[in-house]
């Protein structure tokens, strides 16, 4: 008996014993667990890089050795290895893109938007690939993109983006700002068939693309491109034998006059003048022709003279926001301060992207009394003004530039 119950007692002291260990124990557990699982992740993570890095430099040898549907391959695996690495992102948008895959380009490249937003290049890319697949809207916009960015000093880049911007600005209808590039092509391109082309189709504003172009327009089209190149170049003489041959041969052609007005208009404002009281005899209503007009006889100071051309310009496009900047500095100048701050105001909302429109603005607050509505009118139109010379400047993009090149044909 004595035996038994001491075996017992021995018993249950191991038990306790045991049951002391095994909460220990089971705490254990999961930290080695844990432990194993961060090494085995280690592991995962140094074969993934260990696999990127040859992946990254194959794609590289195989792009150099012009092997582009293997480079194209390679950089697909290593960007599901590392979708992270921006670089290879640029490549395989590139070489997709000069293989006319666009819709793959486009994909790949708004990737590496998505990782820097910033980059002027790769924003003309997506917007190139969109115009090939008919985005026009889209692709206006991220062209527009581009050009705020920079892009980065990328001749044949920044050619092929600000052709097709000019020309998806002309047709949709926002003809100043494609003539405003047009003009800036043609002086570093002269004689460019393309730009002649697409100067021809911006002067007559036609809202057409250039092979949307009516085939009856062509010639004309041609032949008031060349006017305007050698305006361009600085051959005055052989642009106006060339428009004066034109009017004699379509005197009654829409926006003739008017685009012969804008290029005398420098040198020769009298003449210009002449033009466009001609284009409104050809469409009494054409709004660009009046608005020259009161736009000249603001810089001339005769405002009470400028004064019914920029009234009936307000009238026939209320939406203009040019004839509303025309009208509210006429009517400053002529001492209507608070009708001259309504249409201006008026102008700004239509505009609001407009350094003109702030800084006309800021001048009527500034008239009125109203300091702190002219500061921050001011500073807007600073603001603005900054981004409009950094587009006509080309400012380098804070993004390297990328150094694959497109195409370099502008179609």
């Amino acid at each position: 008996m004595d035996s038994s119950s001491s075996k017992l007692r021995h018993k249950t002291r191991a038990v306790s014993k045991l049951a002391l260990f095994l909460p220990l124990a089971i705490c254990l557990w999961p930290l080695d667990f844990i432990a194993l699982a961060q090494t085995a992740k280690r592991r995962s993570s140094a074969a993934s890089q260990s696999s990127y890095d040859q992946l990254a430099k194959r794609a590289k040898e195989a792009r150099d050795a012009n092997r582009t549907d293997d480079a194209i391959a390679l950089y697909r695996q290593a960007l599901k290895t590392k979708a992270s690495w921006a670089e290879g992102w640029w490549y395989l948008g590139t070489l997709l893109y000069d293989l006319e895959r666009h819709a793959e380009a486009r994909d790949a490249l708004q990737k590496l938007a998505a990782l820097k937003p910033d980059g002027g290049p790769t924003w003309a890319l997506i917007g190139l690939c969109e115009f090939r697949l008919r985005e026009y809207q889209q692709a206006l916009l991220h062209l527009m993109r581009a050009r705020s960015l920079g892009v980065g000093g990328n001749e044949e880049i920044a050619f092929v983006a600000n052709y097709h911007a000019a020309l998806l600005l002309t047709r949709f209808e926002q003809f100043e700002g494609g003539f405003e590039i047009l003009s800036s092509l043609a002086r570093q391109h002269p004689a460019n068939p393309a730009i002649v082309e697409a100067f021809g189709i911006n002067l007559l504003r036609l809202p057409f693309l250039p092979p949307e172009l009516p085939p009856e327009k062509r010639e004309i089209v041609l032949r008031i491109g060349r006017a305007a190149d050698h305006f361009i170049s600085s051959r005055a003489e052989d642009a106006r034998v060339e428009f004066d041959d034109l009017i004699k041969d379509y005197p009654k052609t829409p926006n003739l006059h008017y685009s012969y007005g804008v290029f005398l208009l420098r040198d020769m404002p009298d003449a210009a003048l002449q033009e466009f009281r001609r284009e409104i005899e050809v469409a009494p209503k054409h709004v660009p022709s009046i608005l020259q007009i009161a736009f000249e006889y603001i810089k001339r100071n005769e405002y009470a003279t400028g004064l019914p051309y920029a009234e009936q310009a307000a009238q026939l496009d209320p939406n203009s926001f040019p004839a509303r900047n025309a009208l509210g500095r006429i009517l400053l100048e002529l001492g209507q301060t608070e009708r001259a701050i309504k249409e201006l105001e008026t102008g700004v909302k239509l505009a609001p992207d407009s350094p003109e429109m702030h800084f006309a603005l800021a001048r009527a607050y500034s008239r009125a009394g109203r300091k702190n509505e002219a500061a921050k009118e001011r500073a807007e139109f600073m603001r603005l003004d900054k981004i409009r010379r950094g587009q006509r400047e080309g400012l380098q993009s804070p993004i390297p530039a990328e150094p694959r090149q497109p195409p370099s044909n502008p179609q």
